[in-house]
């Protein structure tokens, strides 16, 4: 395992990706067996692109999408 590379001093700055890559490993990755490299390269497209993004909630995120939450954001701006 490789460590962490974050800014100096600060452990955290990396959180937010390394829970995704663990999501994506536990929700995907350790559930399917690829045939091909391509098949998983394809596979974890459609994950990120279709299920995490657009359909996966998240509770930080008032228990929207990431795509919704952005969305959201920026309706707010412009309604602001």
């Amino acid at each position: 395992m490789q460590a962490s590379m974050s800014r100096r001093g600060n452990c955290f700055d990396n959180a937010p990706i390394e829970s995704f890559w663990g999501t994506l490993k536990s929700e995907l990755v350790y559930q399917r067996r690829f045939a091909t490299r391509h098949q998983a390269k394809q596979e974890i497209t459609e994950y990120i692109e279709i299920f995490y993004n657009r359909q996966r909630t998240q509770a930080r995120l008032d228990y929207l999408s990431p795509a919704a939450f952005t969305q959201r954001f920026y309706l707010n701006k412009i309604a602001a």
